[in-house]
């Protein structure tokens, strides 16, 4: 008997072990590690690329050491499991902003856990040289902090369709006052601390999180002429999840449509002069809303133009935008364009959607099969489709007027919202101070901003040119709209965005389909100021008669 008890004791001593050495591997996550690679043989490969914007000359940044984006999270990250990663999918990855505040609601997923869930998910990939995308330039190191907080509280009412507890992801030219702004240069690369640009403080306001910061083209694409989108000296060469090193990634909001379209954060904010929001949603199959001018705030955002830059949400459903709009509106008393919303762009989706509605279609644009289609969805959709021939309208100085612009609009934000350590105040010293190391600053050369260092307009010339082109972009819509009485024009990705840009009138790109490559494809609508409402409603109708988005293949 007593042999007995001393065997029992012996097994249960070894189960006991075996039971807690399998949950300290449950428990305690191995460290992963990113580890730079030799790039030579995939730049060789690359080099043969049919697109010369695609022949890259890096991949990674030659700064960013990745295992610095999530250093702040390794106790977090060692305590969330692979299974529990997996486990969460299901509850995550595609679902909408109602979905996920129902699923946290009703218990099943915490604001900890989507957090955690995202920062693993960028870990996983990021980590791996093989997938990674260089989307992500920054991780915010209290968002997990945040996220406990709020679970620590009762949710309010009305969750469902806001941005409480919802971690939000930042083109990194807008200012947050603890993760550096640093427009993917060099020059920024320690620009901290800043206040948080006036959207930020709305986000913060509505109970946001912000997850991090985006990678972008360096200077929002007004740097290098013909490099690559999505390249920037900090964050490297942004990849697209459809097509790694196969498809563009548009620009300048890539880091932006890419961390949505591969399921790193619930949604992002881009920005776009012309462009750059439209671009970069069209390329990965998200929405993407460029704003009327003055809808959104621009304080705290570093710009290329005062008169035709704007924030705008990307996401990948339409709710999700309308809700992020929602939140992101605002009266700014610093910023001359701002206006007052007054508008809930939730309340205002209607199931009605395209019926009845008046869509202008370009008979040029016909022979694109994927614009054929949405045309011919649009109208048994119970729209009214309108063909009309656009007329050629010229856009004449339009560089000039961006030269102009940032040539006075970039020092006046380093004079005053940049952080203290930033000693630059113009864009002369900013390309001379590049030109000491090319290489690693300017590897693509910086032809842009030597042309604004040379511009020579005066504040005459520029204020002629600025009317010019507003007269003309608004031509090039107004006449078939008031010709038809058209609720909005309907165009492809960024194709008619520098028009859009300089009338200042929004636009909304919605995924469309694919090619038969598989490159991701939109149809973008554009309206009159200030119809945000209705190009909402018309995305909406349309998104609910095709469902043309898709995950990524290698990204779920």
């Amino acid at each position: 008997m007593k042999q007995f008890y001393i065997l029992f004791l012996v097994l249960l001593t070894a189960t006991s072990c075996k039971v807690q050495t399998e949950e300290e591997a449950v428990v305690a996550e191995p460290a992963v590690v990113w580890e730079r690679q030799d790039e030579a043989a995939e730049l060789e490969e690359q080099a043969q690329h049919e697109n010369e914007r695609m022949q890259f000359k890096l991949i990674n940044s030659q700064t960013l050491d990745k295992n610095e984006i999530w250093k702040p999270f390794e106790e977090d990250l060692a305590q969330f499991s692979a299974r529990k990663y997996e486990s969460l999918k299901p509850l995550i990855l595609e679902r909408s902003i109602p979905e996920l505040q129902r699923a946290i609601k009703n218990g099943r997923l915490s604001y900890t856990d989507l957090t955690l869930f995202y920062i693993y998910r960028i870990r996983e990939f990021e980590s791996n040289n093989e997938l990674s995308l260089n989307a992500v330039i920054a991780l915010n190191p209290d968002v997990v902090a945040q996220a406990r907080q709020l679970d620590e509280q009762e949710i309010p009412a009305g969750s469902e369709n806001s941005v409480y507890g919802m971690p939000i992801m930042l083109k990194d030219n807008i200012n947050t006052s603890n993760v550096k702004t640093t427009a993917g240069a060099i020059a920024l690369a320690e620009n901290l601390p800043t206040e948080d640009a006036f959207i930020v403080e709305r986000l913060l306001d509505n109970k946001a999180l912000i997850l991090g910061k985006a990678n972008l083209s360096e200077w929002a694409y007004y740097f290098c002429e013909g490099c690559p989108l999505g390249y920037s000296a900090v964050g490297g060469q942004t990849l697209n999840p459809y097509g790694r090193k196969l498809f563009e990634t548009g620009g300048s909001s890539a880091g932006s449509g890419v961390v949505v379209a591969a399921n790193y954060a619930v949604a992002s904010i881009g920005t776009e002069t012309a462009g750059s929001i439209l671009s970069p949603a069209s390329k990965n199959s998200v929405v993407g809303l460029k704003p009327t001018v003055g809808l959104l705030s621009r304080t705290g955002i570093i710009p290329i133009s005062g008169t035709l830059d704007t924030p705008g949400p990307m996401t990948k459903y339409i709710i999700d935008n309308a809700i992020l709009l929602d939140a992101l509106t605002g009266k700014d008393s610093e910023d001359p364009a701002s206006v007052v919303g007054g508008i809930n762009y939730v309340e205002a989706l209607s199931s009605e959607g395209l019926r009845g509605k008046r869509i202008g279609v370009m008979k040029s644009l016909l022979t694109d099969s994927l614009y054929n289609n949405a045309v011919n969805a649009m109208r048994e959709g119970g729209a009214v489709i309108v063909e009309f021939e656009a007329e050629q309208v010229p856009l004449e100085n339009f560089l000039t007027l961006l030269n102009a612009h940032m040539k006075k609009d970039l020092p006046a934000y380093l004079s005053t919202q940049a952080g203290e350590d930033i000693e630059f105040r113009s864009v002369g010293e900013i390309a001379e101070y590049n030109q000491q190391d090319s290489v690693l600053r300017a590897p693509y050369g910086q032809q842009l901003f030597d042309a604004i260092v040379a511009d020579t307009t005066s504040a005459a010339e520029l204020e002629r040119i600025s009317a010019q082109l507003q007269e003309n972009g608004r031509r090039f819509f107004d006449v078939p709209m008031d010709q038809h009485n058209l609720d909005a024009v309907a165009s492809i990705n960024n194709y008619h965005a520098a028009y859009a840009a300089v009338a200042k009138y929004p636009a909304l790109a919605v995924p469309a389909g694919f090619e038969a490559t598989g490159e991701p494809k939109s149809i973008t609508f554009i309206a009159k100021p200030f119809e945000e409402a209705m190009l909402l409603n018309l995305g909406q109708g349309f998104e609910q008669l095709n469902h043309l988005r898709k995950q990524p293949g290698n990204y779920r």
